[in-house]
């Protein structure tokens, strides 16, 4: 499968995770890719992070780990709400 490059917005706990609020990477071009890469760079707290969060990809929500990626990820911690 051919690789893609996408930018990656982190924020929150994601940020925190990651050192940075954004950056452009190449994987392969599905959710799940994307997941496993982030978790195998940022290690625990980026795991945790995915675990418990969710990836918007160009504006929808998804945890389908078949999702294609597009232009643009956002990595979002759970929010508490009320």
């Amino acid at each position: 499968m051919a690789e893609t490059t996408v930018l990656v917005r982190y924020f929150a706990a994601a940020a925190e995770a990651a050192g940075r609020e954004e950056e452009r990477v190449t994987v392969e071009p599905t959710a799940g890719a994307l997941r496993s890469w982030l978790a195998d760079r940022y290690g625990p707290a980026m795991q945790r992070v995915l675990d418990t969060g969710s990836l918007l990809v160009d504006g929808t929500v998804t945890r389908d780990p078949a999702r294609p990626l597009k232009a643009q990820v956002d990595v979002l911690p759970p929010f508490a709400g009320g």
